[in-house]
């Protein structure tokens, strides 16, 4: 028993380690050095080879007695660190509900989305309905319906992204395949807007992405004219950018329209008191003015190719760049700053 560790002795200062232990972390420092493989227990354990039968049981009552006791301790200890640790986080994470509430600042919906939504809701107090389709589009709604005939340099890969070549499946370049549908779907009269997203193979510069938004209508009924255009046209535009904006209408071409015209708006960014604009404006190159819209009489090839009879209706079409409407209203020169996710952009134009 001379080489054998003093278990009464070290029982004790097992004992005052555990009582002490300010934590888990500490209580299991003093698991380990008072029940591990280099404790005094384990080297009693080692001992019990070289005693005789009364040594041995002798040793290991006081073994057993040893492990009793400071297992217990270890076990109380823990209980009551833990629950010490679960009060310390409730009255750390104790929520004041008489305090005043925090005020998060509320969200809104995205500029683009909101100038669509006024563009759309003037049509619509005209009389218009609200036409939706799908992004990705079959070539025949996206090209063929709208007298795009193969070939053409607009179903090329350098304008045009394809899903599905193949299949002549394609991100919609304009929302006109809405129109198509709804002629094919429905009898005249018609008089529908289309808003949505629509892609091209473009890159971004301060006027051009690869993806914008466009609203185009469409009108189709008995007797529709030039004048009608035009009057919708002039309506939509004191509407959105004021009566003090200047518009021009200009001769244009389109595959889906005879005739055409293009609407541009002065461009509000370079244009000085005389009427002269800034040759070095990004937004307008210098010329003075935005193209916003195109339009123009629906082609009778277009009406027939969706049921149509061109000799008994006739109806006008326009697109509108959500974009440039957003520009010219709230005075971004950047089309990339509407992506920008600068909170300070969106904070302002809120």
């Amino acid at each position: 028993m001379a080489d054998t560790p003093d278990l009464a002795a070290a029982q004790d200062e097992a004992l005052q380690a555990i009582s002490a232990a300010a934590d888990l972390d500490a209580l299991e420092q003093a698991r380990v050095a008072f029940t591990g493989k280099r404790s005094p227990v384990s080297q009693a354990g080692r001992a019990m080879g070289g005693l005789d039968d009364d040594g041995r049981r002798e040793l290991g009552q006081a073994i057993n007695a040893y492990k009793q006791a400071v297992e217990a301790a270890l076990e109380a200890r823990q209980e009551e660190l833990a629950a010490a640790a679960l009060r310390a986080r409730l009255e750390a994470e104790r929520i004041d509900v008489t305090a005043p509430a925090r005020l998060e600042p509320p969200g809104s919906a995205h500029l683009l989305t909101r100038v669509a939504d006024e563009i759309v809701d003037v049509f619509v107090a005209m009389g218009y309905a609200v036409a939706d389709g799908p992004e990705a589009e079959a070539g025949a709604f996206n090209f063929d319906l709208m007298n795009i005939p193969a070939g053409h340099p607009a179903r090329q890969e350098m304008d045009t992204v394809y899903v599905d070549r193949d299949t002549d499946v394609v991100l919609r370049t304009h929302t006109s395949p809405v129109q198509a549908r709804t002629m094919v779907a429905g009898e005249p009269p018609i008089a529908v807007v289309c808003p949505g997203r629509v892609f091209r193979a473009d890159t971004f510069d301060a006027t051009h992405s690869p993806y914008f938004h466009q609203v185009e209508g469409l009108l189709v009924d008995v007797d529709v004219t030039m004048a009608d255009l035009r009057g919708t046209l002039l309506e939509f535009a004191r509407a959105m950018l004021g009566a003090d904006a200047r518009v021009r209408l200009r001769p244009s071409m389109f595959p889906f329209t005879e005739p055409s015209a293009e609407v541009d708006v002065s461009c509000t960014f370079c244009t000085s008191a005389d009427g002269q604009p800034d040759p070095r404006c990004r937004v307008c190159s210098g010329t003075g003015w935005i193209e916003v819209l195109g339009s123009g009489m629906v082609d009778p090839a277009v009406l027939a190719a969706c049921g149509i009879d061109p000799d008994r209706y006739s109806g006008f079409a326009f697109g509108v760049g959500v974009e440039r409407i957003a520009m010219l209203r709230h005075g971004v020169s950047d089309i990339r700053d509407f992506w920008s996710g600068d909170l300070r952009f969106t904070e302002v134009l809120s």
